[in-house]
């Protein structure tokens, strides 16, 4: 090679996104449905379950953040696990992190009996332990179940970041602990975690999914997804394809999609559940700390809805 020339690319170097090897692309954060006093109603979670599997979703998430996690007691959370993994053939993750190492064992110890295909691990919250601390609570966790573990990094939520070396000690040491879904917004850092560790990275943002395939990510694990999971198929197809441009486009149609859903007065489980009446489905509204949604809230999600053609 002559001095100063650069080397050239193999190949064999893939030349598309990396295929999920657990659970599927694009799966959706399941809300959790309630009914009109406020208990948990598992037919209408079963219907909306199935409805997810029909309009494009190839795994859910359930009884975790977007699911109402923290208002759900146990009893509630296990049944709901359970409703849902018998109502779908594909994939369902099962929500069993907390803030408490030992409650987040013990559901995660029932999880596989329930019939889940793996389990996602947020982040302890609230105490915002030191880094040793977040390390053994998700060792614990993984060592309770055979079942592939997704750790879930989403510091705006948790108040403290996975830091990464942490991260990389657990990818490499920890067989189960086989995903990470990002809810950091912080790209640039996910890539260096690709390239130095084996594993799936989902978006835990649903704005941040395009740039994040960009870098090597699977799919997204989603909240728009209760109604657009199909454009995020086939964004994520277009990417496969090195199609970048029509990837923007789909990612254009999805932008009313990302600003209507979260807001300081209207959160997730709060802007879904207004909209899912639009699709025909009932959800109810969210428990407490969660108010309804504001009034306007309906009408901007059938702006959205009408601007996507599904209303």
């Amino acid at each position: 090679m002559a001095a100063g020339a650069l080397p050239t690319i193999a190949r064999s170097m893939p030349d598309q996104i990396p295929a999920p090897r657990h659970w599927g692309a694009v799966l959706t954060a399941m809300v959790t449905p309630f009914d009109a006093r406020g208990d948990l109603d598992l037919e209408s979670a079963r219907k909306l379950a199935r409805w997810l599997q029909e309009h494009g979703s190839e795994g859910l998430v359930v009884a975790a953040t977007t699911g109402e996690a923290t208002v759900l007691c146990d009893s509630e959370r296990l049944d709901l696990i359970r409703a849902v993994c018998a109502a779908v053939t594909i994939p369902v993750v099962a929500g069993t992190g907390s803030n408490d190492t030992q409650h987040s064992v013990v559901l995660t110890r029932r999880a596989k009996e329930l019939g889940a295909a793996g389990v996602i691990a947020v982040s302890p919250y609230y105490s915002r332990p030191p880094q040793a601390g977040i390390e053994a609570h998700f060792r614990a966790i993984a060592e309770a179940t055979p079942l592939p573990v997704m750790l879930y990094d989403v510091p705006l939520r948790t108040g403290r970041r996975i830091a990464r070396e942490v991260l990389l000690r657990l990818l490499r040491e920890v067989p189960n602990i086989v995903a990470l879904k990002d809810a950091t917004a912080d790209p640039a850092a996910s890539a260096a975690l690709l390239a130095d560790a084996d594993f799936d990275l989902y978006s835990g943002d649903d704005a941040c999914t395009l740039p994040l395939l960009a870098v090597g990510a699977v799919g997204v694990v989603g909240t728009t997804t209760h109604w657009t999971a199909a454009l995020f198929a086939s964004m994520i197809s277009a990417m496969r394809r090195g199609e970048l441009a029509q990837a923007r486009a789909i990612n254009a149609r999805l932008q009313p999609s990302f600003a209507y859903v979260n807001s300081d007065d209207c959160v997730f489980p709060m802007a879904i559940k207004a909209l899912l009446p639009l699709l025909g489905l009932d959800a109810g509204v969210c428990r407490l700390p969660l108010p309804a949604a504001p009034g306007g809230t309906q009408e901007r999600a059938l702006a959205v809805c009408r601007e996507l053609g599904i209303a």
